[in-house]
């Protein structure tokens, strides 16, 4: 059977009649019919290589959900324009009013503003738990709930959440787990294999790689894709753009390898800075004075490519980042560039003190997503803005 690596390159693959080897981009909105009688079959029931609207389907977008779909061992995905659009799309999909969520509570703002205010507001209910704490999801999920959500690695303060204990206990009470994969990433992650049911990415970040385009992915059963998900989403117009598929097509050839090349700096990077004096804590699960360490090897095998760093307070967190040479201050992540940014005051900033305060993420906080540049100058760079 072949690997992640040679699916990432060869799965989902259709070629027109040219033959072209590299991905096709069909950059149409609308198909043409050769007749009326076919315009109206199409719409009764469109085959498997026949498409109606750039909102419903398209080529290369098929191609990419085949590949990403086929590199996570899932039956079905369907591509969307972010990946807070894919979020957003499948949690809308797949409940109503009425229903129980039982959700981590450690997780990115607008995923957070997604079930808090909207999911809330058309009369969905929402709990949320220590994602880490098995005894509150037990306590938590309900005969009657309908999900669980939860981010397999956090943001930005890289909590794990264990996919197969969390999955077996929504599954005694009949639940769906739905896990946003991001930090995990297709390369590490094997989260359909521990028990989760759909899985959730952003293929903005690692996936694309580049930071060239948005995009995002919700993958699972053939059934939830196709009769839960796609009606939602091609009526509501989430859809990915052709030409955004094509990129990400071209990140999936290379995913494997930048993003182990990646997670071994990071690995090295944390190795050489443990215990350095201007640190008040560093927080990377592949470290062994994690607190998750075991799980983190157990569930992924790797630390991932995104490591936490802690200066103390904000002031000295602003000097450290205005002190760097080669990593750059931006709010994205899983780029070729090494990125780096102040949670407190950008991506979380609408948070509350107190929720920042219970989710650790102090005035001091620092999120590094570790790129592909030597590591050793990475390394060179970061302890001089150190001192």
């Amino acid at each position: 059977m072949a690997t992640k690596r040679t699916k990432g390159i060869h799965a989902g693959i259709k070629r027109s009649q040219f033959s072209e080897l590299s991905e096709a981009i069909f950059m149409t909105q609308g198909f043409a019919y050769d007749s009326a009688e076919a315009a109206e079959a199409r719409f009764e029931k469109a085959g498997p290589d026949e498409y109606i609207y750039a909102r419903y389907g398209n080529p290369t977008v098929a191609m990419f959900e085949d590949r990403i779909a086929a590199i996570e061992g899932a039956e079905a995905g369907f591509a969307t324009a972010s990946g807070m659009a894919a979020v957003s799309g499948a949690l809308t999909a797949a409940l109503k009013a009425g229903d129980h969520v039982v959700s981590a509570r450690a997780l990115f703002g607008s995923c957070l503003y997604v079930l808090e205010d909207v999911l809330a507001r058309f009369g969905v209910e929402v709990d949320f738990v220590d994602g880490t704490d098995l005894a509150a999801w037990k306590a938590a999920i309900r005969p009657d709930t309908k999900l669980v959500f939860f981010e397999s690695m956090s943001n930005p303060t890289l909590e794990l959440i264990d996919i197969k204990a969390v999955s077996a206990l929504a599954h005694a009470s009949g639940a769906m787990v739905m896990v946003d994969n991001v930090f995990s990433t297709p390369v590490f992650s094997d989260a359909f294999a521990q028990g989760a049911d759909v899985v959730i990415y952003s293929a903005t970040k690692h996936i694309d790689g580049q930071g060239r385009g948005l995009g995002g992915v919700i993958l699972g059963t053939e059934d939830f894709i196709r009769k839960t998900v796609e009606p939602y989403m091609k009526h509501t117009g989430g859809a990915m753009s052709p030409f955004n598929a094509w990129m990400m097509l071209k990140g999936l050839e290379t995913l494997d390898i930048r993003v182990r090349a990646q997670a071994a700096s990071a690995q090295h990077i944390v190795d050489n800075l443990a215990g350095h004096g201007a640190l008040a804590r560093m927080i990377y699960p592949g470290h062994e004075t994690h607190s998750q360490h075991d799980l983190c090897m157990r569930q992924l095998g790797a630390g991932g490519t995104m490591i936490a760093l802690d200066l103390g307070n904000k002031d000295r967190a602003f000097a450290f980042l205005n002190k760097l040479e080669i990593a750059t201050i931006s709010n994205n992540l899983g780029d070729a560039k090494t990125l780096v940014t102040h949670p407190a005051t950008t991506t979380h900033q609408r948070l509350p003190d107190a929720m920042k305060q219970s989710l650790g993420i102090t005035p001091g906080l620092v999120r590094l997503s570790i790129g592909l540049e030597d590591p050793e100058d990475l390394l060179e760079d970061l302890k001089q803005a150190l001192v």
